[in-house]
């Protein structure tokens, strides 16, 4: 017999959630991840919302590379990294990666949290200091708290991209034995870059490893996709690399570390996740390759992808709504009120277009926003349609006149 008691607590908290109307529910698709989509029980929807940034999720290059995959590997490895589970396709992946985004080596996980997770209690020890950036995905947060717990490091928090506050948080922990920098290098919520150039120049101005995860970078900024590093001509200059697989390489999942040889070789000696969990299906690991080789053949598709997003963010501020400034195709448009920005998501599912609303506690009060995800895979109608829709609904909930 199960315990009622624990089941009921968790109803009684659904239900609060229900009431507060933040209640996640799933939408379910029945077609590949496309700027256009088959949504159970809508039929089709444009796409305003997912990470698929390059289109990639359903290039025919990157499937036929998943399914030769499969037939050539298997559904899955069957062990960890050191034992018998790295295949000669982690290793093509691998120098792929790191030579895309400009390091030695690289080293592939099940999925770019791990890859966070694993990092951190992985370099440091007692008697070091791990400074982050407030406004950090939770995965970085996560991977923090855990190495503190695990190693008795010293961490602490600077204000979002207050590099002052950065830089006394560096001083006041000036006798630690190693110093390391964790930002990312695009804010998902708000769609702003990391200011690197000050990040490289202050990490050697403290004697400090600068780790920035580009997931959200990764494929998108750069003239060729290569990430926060080439969008400032940065290159080379960041000592550690966090990314993902799972958005504009191709969506399927998957994250990587990417630094110094030495860096990923202590990741297969003492990473927990790489020493404890299998490997990533070499299925993903294919199409992910072909994801990478078809950026580097195609940079076009990086191109489209600045262009539309400059057209979109030009179009919803014309339409009466203020995005955020900013350079990548993360445009949020600032709505106000939580309850607003939850009901015109909900309004515009009814006109066929997916853009998901955020409200407090995840970003703060009075900032509720349509986070909107342009791709390269929208059409410049595809882009029109979804700014009349959001204007139609933005003047029934009352945003915009």
């Amino acid at each position: 017999m199960t315990n009622r008691a624990f089941t009921e607590g968790l109803e009684t908290e659904l239900r609060a959630l229900r009431e507060q109307r933040v209640l996640k529910t799933l939408n379910h698709l029945d077609s590949p991840q496309s700027a256009r989509v088959q949504m159970e029980g809508r039929g089709e929807v444009l796409i305003l919302s997912s990470n698929n940034y390059l289109g990639l999720c359903d290039q025919p290059e990157v499937v036929a590379a998943g399914i030769e995959g499969l037939k050539r590997y298997g559904a899955g490895t069957g062990s960890v990294r050191f034992i018998c589970g790295t295949f000669t396709v982690h290793r093509a992946l691998e120098t792929a990666l790191a030579r895309f985004v400009g390091t030695e080596a690289s080293m592939s996980f099940v999925s770019a949290w791990n890859a966070n997770e694993g990092l951190t209690a992985t370099v440091v020890q007692e008697g070091d200091f791990v400074v982050s950036d407030a406004l950090n995905h939770a995965s970085i947060i996560d991977s923090i708290r855990l190495a503190k717990t695990i190693t008795k490091c010293t961490t602490a928090v600077y204000k979002h991209s207050d590099l002052d506050d950065l830089r006394e948080k560096l001083r006041a922990n000036a006798g630690a034995r190693r110093r390391l920098i964790w930002s990312d290098g695009v804010f998902s919520m708000e769609g702003s870059i990391a200011k690197l150039p000050e990040l490289v120049q202050i990490a050697r101005d403290y004697d400090a490893v600068l780790i920035i995860d580009d997931s959200h970078a990764t494929g998108v900024l750069g003239a060729t996709g290569r990430g926060t590093a080439e969008h400032f001509g940065l290159l080379g200059e960041i000592d550690i690399i966090t990314s993902t697989l799972g958005k504009a390489l191709g969506g399927a999942a998957g994250g990587f570390v990417a630094g110094s040889a030495a860096l990923c070789d202590m990741l297969t000696q003492r990473s927990r996740p790489q020493l404890f969990s299998n490997a990533l299906p070499p299925t993903v690991a294919a199409s992910a390759l072909a994801s990478v080789e078809f950026i580097e053949a195609h940079p076009e598709r990086v191109r489209t992808l600045h262009e539309n997003a400059r057209y979109f963010r030009a179009a919803i501020t014309e339409a009466g709504f203020s995005p955020l400034d900013g350079d990548t195709p993360i445009v949020p448009i600032i709505i106000g009120e939580t309850a607003d920005a939850i009901r015109m998501s909900e309004l515009l599912l009814d006109e066929g277009v997916f853009v998901t609303g955020f409200g407090f506690p995840v970003v703060p009060q009075g900032t509720a926003r349509l986070r909107c995800q342009i791709s390269a895979a929208h059409t410049r109608a595809d882009l029109d349609h979804a700014v009349a829709a959001i204007r139609r609904v933005g003047e029934r909930v009352g945003i915009v006149r």
